[in-house]
């Protein structure tokens, strides 16, 4: 695997990606790496992202809780 070094990083910059490295409990190296994927490699998320999208584009769809309440109604016995 190839590297990269990235030179003249104001120190803002650094201390927010340790920061932010550190929130989720990983080295700001390994945060670099991930910023890098996903700016890059959208499309290559990871499970939790895709499922966190597949949920999104779900929640739009029709609730059918209230039909099929209807046809278990119209279907009881009285």
């Amino acid at each position: 695997m190839a590297q990269l070094t990235v030179r003249k990083v104001p120190q803002q910059i650094i201390s927010r990606l340790k920061q932010r490295a550190a929130a989720k409990g990983r080295s700001a190296e390994a945060e670099h790496r991930e910023i890098l994927r996903v700016a890059l490699l959208p499309d290559q998320g990871s499970f939790a992202e895709r499922a966190r999208a597949m949920r999104r584009r779900l929640s739009s769809c029709i609730d059918s809780t209230e039909t099929i309440r209807a046809d278990r109604n119209r279907d009881a016995p009285e």
